[in-house]
């Protein structure tokens, strides 16, 4: 399993400025960076930067930043560990480790650690734990030194087989077997969203931290595990709610992010299924944050990749309260939220809403554009039963 990030450690973040990736984004991506180092309970220090026109195969960044980096350990031996925005290479990994001597992560292995500390049911933990192990997989060459001694003995005389050799072949046994009980869960999860009659199904999407649980629990009165933190909510949660005696089903799902890679979505394929089995998707947005637009984008990329985005989708602007940005002055300016949904209704052509889950601002709103739509699903569905 991926070590975890435990206590308050020391961390060094890296951030790479390339063809891909503008100064203004690296700035935003370090940031949320930041914010997952302090949700997997580590402390940022310092952060470095690079301009790369090209990776470097051994290290992803130059070698001189490598040493750069080095010596600022050298002088605070309190840094734990580093932790890069871009995926490494199990190699790359492996180079910098042994120059640096301090546990290194990537995006991925840090998003993994934080994953394994918020998983709650046993489905979660074994989805965490799958996805954790193909992490591992290739990563395991120089993970432990005594991995490099040879077996010998009666019954396995003549090359033998090394550590690491079977502790992959463990690695994989375990794989296949976490396959096989997730595959069973997922039959399991099917029958029962099959069993659940013909409501209309609502679930909420959206990026990490746009507020969708506590969007839950005001709508559906229930009682979710909500914070403003990073993948608070990993688990399915799925709730019966009625607007003027018309009922549907209300579910919560994990919350998307950039840079999260195919196989961990992968490993959270049936928690998706719910989004996949939607009849109406609600796309929860923080209209706060200074980059909720490209939090748009990176939500509608995912639910393409899902094969979701040509479902009914009701975008809902939240966190309204907050919304503001800084003029030249820098002084603090409350911007037309009006101007703004009049803006993107005539850019998508769709209706949207603007509230504040946490303070109930225009939830009265949200409820009656919500019951149109969830009425005319079920119009949709039952041509000839009045909802």
């Amino acid at each position: 399993m991926i070590e975890r990030v435990r206590g308050k450690e020391k961390a060094i973040l890296v951030g790479i400025c390339h063809k891909e990736q503008r100064k203004e984004q690296l700035e935003e991506f370090l940031s949320e960076l930041t914010m997952l180092c302090q949700t997997a309970g580590a402390t940022p220090v310092k952060v470095f930067t690079q301009n790369l026109h090209h990776f470097d195969p051994a290290f992803l960044i130059g070698s001189g930043k490598v040493k750069e980096i080095g010596k600022y350990i050298e002088e605070h031996p309190e840094v734990d560990l580093v932790i890069f925005d871009d995926e490494l290479s199990p190699s790359q990994q492996r180079n910098i480790e042994k120059e640096l001597k301090r546990k290194i992560l990537d995006r991925t292995g840090l998003i993994l650690d934080i994953f394994a500390d918020r998983a709650q049911t046993a489905y979660a933990k074994t989805q965490v734990e799958l996805a954790q192990y193909e992490y591992l997989l290739p990563r395991l060459t120089g993970m432990w030194t005594h991995l490099e001694k040879q077996r010998g003995g009666i019954g396995v005389r003549g090359p033998g087989e090394s550590e690491i050799e079977t502790d992959r072949r463990r690695i994989r046994k375990r794989i296949a077997l976490l396959s096989d009980r997730l595959a069973e869960i997922d039959k399991q999860m099917t029958t029962q969203r099959h069993s659940r009659g013909q409501l209309i199904r609502v679930s909420l999407v959206g990026y990490t931290n746009a507020g969708k649980s506590t969007l839950m629990n005001l709508l559906s009165h229930s009682n979710v595990f909500a914070e403003n933190a990073l993948f608070a909510t990993l688990d399915t949660t799925v709730r019966k709610v009625a607007f003027e005696n018309v009922a549907f089903l209300l579910s919560d799902t994990v919350g998307f992010i950039r840079k999260l890679p195919t196989f961990l979505i992968e490993a959270f394929k049936s928690t998706l299924d719910e989004v996949r089995e939607a009849d109406l998707l609600l796309h929860v947005v923080d209209v706060s944050h200074p980059s909720f637009e490209e939090h748009i984008k990176v939500v509608m990329k995912t639910l393409e990749e899902l094969k979701c985005s040509d479902k009914p989708i009701l975008i809902v602007f939240n966190k309204m309260d907050q919304y503001h940005i800084k003029n030249e002055e820098d002084e603090d300016v409350v911007l037309s939220l009006e101007g703004l949904k009049n803006s993107f209704i005539q850019k998508t052509h769709e209706p949207c809403v603007f509230i504040s889950a946490a303070t109930r601002g225009n939830i009265e709103e949200l409820r009656s554009v919500l019951l149109d739509k969830v009425k005319k699903q079920y119009s949709v569905r039952y041509p000839y039963v009045t909802v």
